[in-house]
């Protein structure tokens, strides 16, 4: 589907009420904010040629995938936050297919593990496993409640204005901290010496690109929550959602424009005034809000001598960004109904210590690779089959580290070279024939089939190692105090997954923590009410 307009195409103002860069879900989210709640002009400047960020689809004759978004929790309960935020940006327009009972299927050294909708189901499931640990894991599992309880007041802390943070931002952040400064692995070594046991807890690490030992259990404890009660799939595909958000910064005079490189930050004194695109030209705002992660924005799209910049600009040095990823998309021309697909992702591992698998593959790439997620979009889609009849579609994926592939950085896209290539068969090979071990169906049928790599990542979203989830949810990032919506350059905020939480989810609350910041508003009140119904 086709959101905005290309900016070769487009006539557009100098002046704008304020200017986005970037149409990821964060920066979508704040301009529809702005625009709902302050009646702004909001100008949303997309690079890609395609709207939406890891929201976004792309196709072959016959066939559709999603990039980032594989699922989503906390979606068939309209009495949910994470409900009523995206209804509320959305207008209600996105409709949401559960995924089945079983959501996640996990595959470790020949054992199988499901993880069940709903918390008594997933608890009970795990002492079914681990009939010796069921006090363990109800110690778990209020750790991970009180975690997240615990989150409110230190994410308020980044909307709130910066005189009030001073004072208070310190008493604000200190209960989420004392899980947040601590990895997954140590807050799980301390409940259970069960390996096993604290490798299946861990087995959807994927979801947020660190092992256990590497992640902060504040992210750890964020997902695992997120899908206590299930999965669910938007209908009609992941790009729906983009294309319910953009007529709505319409409505109030905005654009989203597509194909559109800014260069820098205009400034004048310490202030933000607007962007000068790649072209030389320049558009004028009230203030800039940057969904271009904040490694890019502090780092290529601000003067490099600014003396307010040179603290933060420290501090994110010593950040290092999250995972890169390769991504098989499969093509088949039969139905998941006929190949038994229903939509359970599949996660395998080679064993149940994951940083054990991930430290052994990035000494040898020739080592089983460090996981395995399978993903099947046109089976949780009810509308694929209509779209796209008589097709299927497939993903597979594996974390690998930027290093394997950082030395084709500098190559042009589809013309990256024989090694560049051949690295990538050897990938899609074991790929595919995880796949086939897992799904035995679908062997033979694949008609379609093609490689995302880290430079794919970085050549389309702009991430400098093709990180996933933008800098690395380690204990060091949730307490770099710095990192939130607010920048030395007033009139300049940061939004999206830098800002909040990782992921789709983490991205769109980073828009409301920016367009609150932004405006003075306590705008996570306004996306929290119940949702009144579809625009008329």
């Amino acid at each position: 589907m086709s959101i905005g307009i290309p900016y070769k195409q487009a006539k557009l103002a100098d002046r704008w009420d304020a200017i986005v860069i970037g149409s990821g879900i964060g920066g979508l989210t704040a301009a529809v904010l702005l625009a709902e709640h302050a009646c702004k002009r909001v100008l949303v400047l997309e690079r890609h040629y395609r709207a939406g960020g890891f929201t976004h689809t792309f196709n072959r004759p016959g066939y559709e995938w999603d990039v980032g978004l594989h699922y989503i929790g906390q979606m068939q309960d309209q009495g949910s936050i994470v409900r009523r935020a995206f209804d509320h940006v959305t207008g209600g327009q996105v409709r949401w297919q559960p995924m089945p009972e079983i959501y996640d299927r996990i595959f470790i050294e020949g054992q199988k593990f499901d993880f069940a909708a709903g918390l008594d189901h997933f608890r009970e499931g795990l002492k079914q496993s681990f009939p010796g640990e069921a006090h363990a894991i109800d110690r778990y599992l209020a750790a991970v409640h009180s975690s997240n309880r615990a989150s409110g007041l230190y994410y308020a802390e980044k909307a709130i204005p910066g005189p009030i943070a001073a004072l208070a931002g310190g008493l604000m952040r200190a209960p989420y901290m004392r899980w947040a400064r601590r990895t997954t692995r140590e807050v799980l070594e301390s409940l259970t010496g069960n390996r096993e046991l604290i490798g299946v807890l861990t087995a959807q690490w994927g979801d947020y690109g660190l092992p256990p030992a590497e992640s902060s259990f504040a992210i750890h404890a964020t997902i695992a929550e997120h899908y206590f009660a299930g999965g669910s799939y938007p209908i009609g595909g992941a790009g729906s959602i983009a294309a319910a958000m953009a007529p709505r910064i319409e409505l109030d005079g905005g654009g989203v424009v597509t194909g559109a490189e800014v260069a820098g930050i205009l400034l004048e004194g310490t202030r933000a005034v607007g962007v000068r695109m790649s072209d030389g030209r320049e558009f004028r705002s009230g203030m800039v809000l940057s969904d271009a992660g904040a490694a890019n924005t502090f780092g290529s799209l601000l003067p490099p001598d600014l003396p307010s910049l040179a603290s933060i600009r420290a501090k994110l040095r010593t950040l290092r960004p999250s995972t890169a990823h390769v991504s098989l998309y499969a093509g088949l021309d039969e139905t998941a109904d006929a190949l038994g697909l229903n939509g359970t992702n599949i996660w395998v591992h080679p064993g149940f210590d994951h940083d054990a698998n991930v430290e052994r593959f990035a000494r040898d790439m020739e080592a089983p690779l460090p996981g395995v997620y399978l993903s099947f979009p046109s089976a949780k889609d009810p509308t694929f089959a209509d779209r796209y009849p008589g097709k299927c579609t497939i993903e597979a994926i594996s974390m690998l580290p930027y290093a394997a592939f950082a030395r084709f950085e500098d190559t042009r896209w589809k013309r990256r070279g024989e090694d560049y290539d051949a690295l990538k068969n050897r990938i899609a090979s074991r790929l595919l024939a995880e796949l086939e071990r897992r799904v035995p169906s679908v062997k033979g049928k694949i008609s379609h089939a093609e490689l995302s790599t880290p430079v794919t990542t970085r050549h389309f979203m702009n991430y400098g190692q093709g990180e996933i989830y933008g800098i690395a949810s380690t204990p060091e990032r949730f307490a770099m105090r710095a990192l939130g919506a607010r920048t030395p350059i007033r009139g300049l905020y940061l939004t999206g997954q830098d800002v909040s939480g990782l992921g789709v989810v983490g991205a769109l609350f980073g828009g409301v923590i920016s367009a609150s910041a932004a405006l003075g508003k306590n705008l996570l009140s306004a996306v929290s009410k119940p949702f009144s119904g579809p625009d008329a």
